[in-house]
């Protein structure tokens, strides 16, 4: 079972506003800062559905190896939205939303690449 994953950024405040639009169609909002005395003055903070956070990113800088994180998503329309959000939040496209057979014949995912180059998806398993 996955508690939670974490990932450098290269900038905190830019990573950190882009996931907080990419990831809220899929319920997702920012939860937790870190205070810096705690870090060392670098940036970090976690984002999940209230009351814990699950996923979370640093601004220690240190952006490889390249990571691949998928967000599971309610149903299809969400996974649209939420290519929707983080191509407007300045994602990169990686694979528009649609079916993809090649993994199971309902599996609906998104692919974007965030300010980093990270792989992002979110991802419905359920048909239509």
């Amino acid at each position: 079972m996955l508690d939670h994953i974490g990932v450098s950024v290269s900038d905190y405040e830019k990573s950190k506003a882009f996931y907080e639009k990419a990831l809220a169609p899929l319920g997702y909002g920012f939860l937790f800062e870190v205070p810096r005395e705690y870090t060392g003055g670098v940036g970090a903070g976690g984002f999940g559905i209230a009351p814990k956070p699950d996923f979370w990113i640093d601004g220690r800088g240190d952006v490889a190896p390249k990571l691949h994180v998928c967000f599971r998503a309610a149903d299809r329309a969400t996974v649209d939205a939420f290519y929707k959000a983080a191509m407007a939040a300045g994602g990169r496209d990686n694979g528009k939303p649609g079916l993809r057979p090649e993994y199971h014949e309902n599996y609906y995912g998104a692919f974007v690449l965030d300010p980093d180059g990270y792989n992002v998806e979110a991802v419905c398993h359920d048909p239509v």
